[in-house]
């Protein structure tokens, strides 16, 4: 699996992607989440809101209910303001 970072959470982070290879217990984008908080305390920052955090599979919205894959592209940022 290919993550992406972007805005805030890649800065939180301190990289803007990174490969995982999907634990057997994850099956969903919230399982990604939980799993990348336990990773230490940049992830912790990054993830500690997810009211404030969008993200995106294989470039299309979805929500942290959404299963994922071990060849997903699975992309996390803020939501987007107009200007």
């Amino acid at each position: 699996m290919e993550l992406v970072y972007f805005a805030r959470i890649r800065e939180n982070i301190g990289r803007s992607t990174e490969s995982l290879s999907l634990p057997e217990n994850v099956t969903d984008v919230q399982g990604v989440i939980d799993y990348l908080r336990q990773q230490g305390d940049q992830y912790q920052v990054a993830f500690e809101n997810e009211a404030l955090i969008r993200v995106a599979i294989n470039q299309a919205y979805v929500t942290v209910d959404h299963p994922v894959q071990d060849s997903d592209e699975v992309a996390f940022f803020p939501p987007m303001t107009g200007g």
